[in-house]
């Protein structure tokens, strides 16, 4: 909670006039308790599992209608219904109801014990930038060793079956997943923020990009527009997609948001394997098909 009781208050103990952003934020979250601003986690979270997919279900309805979208999907033979779409959200809602809402409701202590900081002054933008950068670096190399865990023959009968249930990933089946997995995932998450504690919003965009990110990876579609491809060592869906399509036998493409580990690791040949090898096939296509076409003109 801010601790102070009015705008010119807290430009008095700031010894400057606050900004419009510090403004807006102080009306918003002078009366409200850390724990309150916290909470707003749950919100987003459902926000955000339940309305950024939504975009990605329209495109897989129209799929049925007009093939248009099949040039941008990873596994075009793969056809999702949207009851099978709403299922699995579905089930996702019923974990997130019993286990990531009661996680967020219990685990403000540990916010507490870190110090993130909920008051005045607000982050700079290049501050919320190098944080960010720290969390997706610490979370995704954190993220790797625990996927590669899972792949293991205890880790996947036991657990990480359930999220290879979908061999062509959906942007609902991001967080479909066993519990266990769910909590076990939640210390990358939180390791990051562990390491460079700062603001609360810094948080709060931490948690949605991240989820952001990982519904993107399950897309199932490789768009060419998408702005994440302009980010260095980013894997994006047509790289998870992989990981996926070959399923519990995989050992390739664990990681969750950059290809680096996977780089260093060696856990990427057989993915680079294909690539080469899917790319000769459409050079030779390309040749074969400018031969023939060549014939047919004499």
């Amino acid at each position: 909670m801010i601790p102070y009781a009015t705008v010119e208050e807290a430009s008095m103990a700031l010894g400057r006039n606050l900004t419009r952003l510090e403004v807006v934020w102080f009306d918003y979250s002078a009366t409200k308790s850390d724990y309150y601003l916290y909470c707003h986690n749950i919100l987003f979270l459902f926000l955000i599992f339940s309305l950024v997919p939504l975009p990605l279900v329209i495109v897989e309805s129209l799929r049925s209608a007009s093939g248009w979208f099949d040039r941008y999907k990873i596994q075009p033979k793969v056809k999702n219904s949207f009851s099978d779409m709403f299922r699995c959200y579905r089930d996702v809602m019923k974990m997130f109801l019993l286990v990531v809402g009661p996680l967020q409701l219990v685990s403000y202590p540990s916010i507490q014990m870190i110090e993130i900081r909920s008051g005045l002054p607000l982050p700079s933008c290049l501050e919320i930038v190098a944080q960010l950068v720290v969390y997706f670096l610490v979370e995704d190399y954190t993220n790797y060793w625990i996927h590669r865990f899972f792949h293991c023959k205890w880790g996947y009968e036991k657990i990480h079956h359930i999220h290879h249930e979908y061999t062509a990933p959906i942007g609902y089946a991001a967080p479909y997943a066993h519990w266990a997995e769910v909590l076990v995932l939640g210390i990358p998450t939180f390791l990051g923020p562990a390491i460079a504690p700062g603001h609360m919003i810094t948080f709060w965009l931490w948690i949605a990009l991240r989820q952001i990110e990982a519904i993107e990876t399950h897309s199932g579609y490789d768009f060419p527009w998408t702005l994440t491809k302009y980010i260095p060592f980013y894997g994006g869906a047509e790289y998870h997609d992989y990981h996926h399509y070959v399923g519990g036998q995989s050992q390739s493409n664990f990681a969750s948001v950059f290809t680096y580990c996977d780089y260093i690791y060696g856990t990427d040949k057989g993915y680079r394997f294909q690539k080469k090898l899917l790319q000769q096939i459409k050079e030779e296509s390309k040749k074969s098909n400018k031969q023939n076409g060549g014939e047919k003109f004499d």
